[in-house]
């Protein structure tokens, strides 16, 4: 990771995953944007990493909410006037629900792109401006998309595979096929894109499962960003 300060927003930044690598990344010394559907939630996250003197600010930003994404955007571009990184980490699981392919429920599977793939396109069309003043700036910009295992057609078609959760599973499976058109598409721009998939981690996602594991240090590098 580059030693120069990056501007980075995370969204789904208040817990999970989303947090630890708000955490993680302020640590390396840059300045961190804790996004948050709740700002409250959002403000409290921050307020405790502040006290461990890490630059992080919180900024509301609901990704099935379009209003929310463009005042979040307005926002870093006045105070930062860029954003070198972006952390697409907001995600719902409803792992609790019928998602078996013959039974689910249609209204989940919309709930479910809703939030992991239309929010995510829609955030990423919002911020692409200001992350290309930021590749313009430095020579590179950054634009990381929270995969899952789960999401992986491959793995999925094992015999053995298990966690055949329906709607979780294609709308991260359609967020993987969006990142790779994304990723041809800005290339010319400077801006890398990549999906990388943490792992199973203990998550309010799966409630907090008990076999889950720490992995964001292994995730940021496996992310191959030169920040």
């Amino acid at each position: 990771m580059s030693t120069t300060k990056r501007i980075v927003l995370v969204t789904g930044g208040n817990a999970g995953i989303g947090l630890a690598l708000c955490k993680l990344i302020a640590s390396k010394g840059h300045k961190v944007w804790l996004a948050a559907r709740n700002p409250v939630a959002g403000e409290e996250a921050a307020a405790k990493l502040r006290q461990e003197n890490l630059d992080v600010k919180t900024v509301k930003l609901d990704v099935t909410d379009l209003s929310t994404i463009v005042a979040a955007k307005e926002l870093i571009e006045k105070e930062d006037g860029k954003l070198d990184v972006l952390v697409n980490n907001a995600g719902i699981g409803d792992l609790d629900k019928d998602q078996n392919a013959l039974t689910v429920d249609l209204q989940l599977i919309r709930r479910a792109f809703e939030t992991n793939f239309y929010g995510m396109i829609q955030t990423t069309q919002t911020f692409v401006p200001i992350i290309r003043k930021a590749a313009s700036a430095a020579g590179h910009a950054v634009i990381l998309n929270v995969a899952s295992d789960m999401a992986s057609n491959s793995h999925q078609a094992k015999p053995d595979s298990q966690l055949h959760f329906v709607a979780y599973n294609t709308s991260k499976a359609a967020a993987n096929s969006y990142t790779i058109a994304l990723s041809h598409e800005l290339r010319q721009h400077n801006i890398k894109v990549n999906a990388v998939s943490p792992g199973y981690t203990s998550t309010k996602l799966n409630f907090f499962g008990q076999d889950g594991k720490d992995v964001t240090g292994q995730f940021m590098s496996d992310s191959g960003s030169e920040w």
